[in-house]
């Protein structure tokens, strides 16, 4: 069972200060946060007159309004790209006369399969890296565990890329697929999605005896039109904030501190819970120039769907459907990880030959075959 344990008031306390930034939507907030605006505004209107003193109760139930971008510009991103195809986000918005954010043009860019991982890797300066707009990455990563009378608890870390944002620290009472995903449930209906989510090879998101393949929650996550990527085995660098903030989280909050039982785990959450708070909106950040988190970050205009979109394949592709860790291609079979039994994979020519094809889960490429040589490395 998670420690279902939250800090009211913390949360109540974000949503005031979001709602305050200069280019917040008030509703959208609302929305996303799971109240009525007539709530919203009544919390802000009590907050500015007599500070948190003046917060009140709020429901969970969230919900979410997708913000679409105008096809015609739309069109104008992808012309562009395809002229320049070395131009990014911020080149593209320059030419467009600033009509369109940065994070737009990326995201747009993304969805028509316009940026590959390796530019990606290629456009990547040799320096402290740093996405250029907030969600286009967000680093998640479990701090260890700590020892209770109740048994071990594993706090779960979100970490965005471009603000150092952090949009969870939840303690959970074991690593399994369910708990997690529910936990993600909950931050992608508050905050939209990511463009890219990275994790280590561990369990519950990555197979530590197969670096880089998918599991049901990587499955998951690729569903819903996120690019999940993974560390290099050994390197943890490659999650380099996230690692950064565990340990700032064990200096200025678990160190010298036991747990003994269920109660004392909870109020460990809540001192995550309050901690969060002076963390994101208080705490000076050396990287960001002294700024906190919240001066950087924004909402995801990407919202949660209210089910896992089901997605659409070319009519040029070759579609299969994996059995028992294999997929049958020509008479001839070929190893693909066992997750992926039951969805349907994309076939195409590759470029190393008329014999390789790429193969594709939704718009994630997980190998590349050789027809002449089934049984050889992925």
């Amino acid at each position: 069972m998670p420690w279902n344990a939250r800090d009211a008031m913390s949360l109540r306390e974000e949503f005031v200060r979001l709602a305050n930034h200069p280019d917040a939507n008030v509703r959208e907030l609302c929305r996303r946060f799971g109240i009525s605006p007539q709530t919203g505004y009544k919390w802000l209107n009590r907050y500015r007159q007599e500070g948190a003193a003046g917060l009140l109760e709020r429901s969970r139930k969230p919900a979410s309004s997708p913000r679409l971008t105008d096809r015609g510009l739309e069109k104008e991103v992808i012309a562009i790209r395809k002229e320049h195809p070395a131009w990014g986000g911020r080149k593209i918005r320059h030419l467009l006369g600033q009509r369109i954010c940065a994070s737009t043009v990326t995201n747009v860019l993304h969805r028509h399969g316009l940026i590959t991982s390796e530019a990606s890797a290629a456009a990547t300066p040799w320096k402290r890296y740093e996405r250029e707009a907030p969600n286009d990455l967000w680093q998640i990563d479990f701090k260890g565990f700590f020892q209770t009378g109740q048994g071990p608890c594993y706090p779960l870390t979100l970490i965005d890329d471009h603000s150092r944002f952090n949009l969870a620290i939840q303690a959970c009472a074991h690593q399994r697929t369910e708990l997690v995903q529910e936990h993600l449930t909950d931050l992608f209906r508050r905050y939209g999605l990511p463009l890219q989510i990275n994790a280590d090879n561990g369990a519950p998101w990555g197979a530590p005896r197969n670096p880089g393949e998918l599991t049901p929650l990587g499955i998951w996550i690729v569903r819903l039109g996120i690019r999940l990527t993974f560390s290099r085995p050994g390197h943890p660098q490659t999650n380099g904030k996230d690692e950064r903030f565990h340990r700032t989280l064990k200096t200025e909050v678990l160190r010298d501190r036991t747990f003994r039982d269920l109660r004392e785990a909870q109020e460990a959450q809540e001192a995550f819970d309050l901690w969060r708070g002076v963390y994101n909106y208080k705490r000076p950040h050396q990287q960001l120039d002294y700024q906190v988190p919240r001066e950087r970050y924004q909402m995801s205009t990407r919202p949660f769907p209210s089910r896992v979109p089901t997605f659409e394949y070319g009519p040029e592709d070759i579609l299969v459907k994996p059995y028992d860790s294999q997929f049958r291609f020509r008479k001839r079979s070929f190893r693909i990880a066992k997750a992926l039994v039951g969805h349907i994979l994309a076939l195409r020519p590759s470029e190393k030959g008329p014999d390789h094809f790429d193969v594709y889960f939704c718009h994630r490429k997980l190998r590349t075959i050789d027809f002449n040589n089934p049984d050889g490395k992925r």
